[in-house]
C-alpha cells in the first residue's frame, strides 16, 4: 500500500490557496527510500528556477543498501509541471507574500507525486483563532 507523507505544518504555518500537482525527478535510491520510509518536510519549500520550479529542503535519508553513488539527503529536486501551470505559478509569486508549500508527497501508479500551495504566511492572531476553532469542534465532538 503506497504512503502519503502530508506537511501538517503548512496548514498552521500558512493559509493555503491554490493546490498544484507535480511529478519529481528522483533517483533510484530516493525511490527505494521513499518506499522505506523517513520522509521529512521540515524545511521543505519550492523555488522557481528560471523555467523550472525546484523543490528544495525535503529530506530523503540516504538508502541503506545503496552503493557509493547514494543521493545526497537535501539536494534540490526537479518538479515536473506544465508550462503554462509555472507561468501561472510565476505570476503568483509576483505578488507581494506568497510563497510554494509543498503539502504532500504520494504515489501514484509508478510515480511519486508532490502537491503544491500557493501559501500566504499567517499571523500569530490567525493561528491563536484557529486553534480555539479546532478546540471548540473537538469539544463539540465529544458531545
Amino acid at each position: 500500500m503506497p504512503r502519503v507523507y502530508v506537511n501538517r505544518r503548512a496548514g498552521y504555518e500558512y493559509e493555503l490557496l491554490d493546490r498544484y500537482e507535480a511529478g519529481l525527478s528522483l533517483t533510484g535510491s530516493e525511490v527505494k527510500s521513499i518506499r522505506a520510509g523517513g520522509v521529512d518536510f521540515r524545511d521543505a519549500f519550492a523555488r522557481l528556477n528560471g523555467r523550472n520550479i525546484d523543490l528544495e529542503g525535503l529530506y530523503i535519508p540516504p538508502y541503506k543498501e545503496a552503493t557509493y553513488n547514494n543521493h545526497e539527503p537535501r539536494r534540490p529536486r526537479r518538479l515536473l509541471l506544465h508550462r503554462m501551470e509555472i507561468e501561472k505559478i510565476r505570476r503568483a509569486l509576483d505578488q507581494k507574500g506568497l510563497t510554494l508549500v509543498p503539502t504532500r508527497l504520494y504515489q501514484q501508479g509508478r510515480y511519486f507525486k508532490v502537491e503544491l500551495a500557493l501559501a500566504r504566511g499567517k499571523k500569530l492572531h490567525d493561528k491563536r483563532r484557529a486553534d480555539a476553532e479546532k478546540t471548540v469542534r473537538r469539544e463539540l465532538r465529544e458531545y
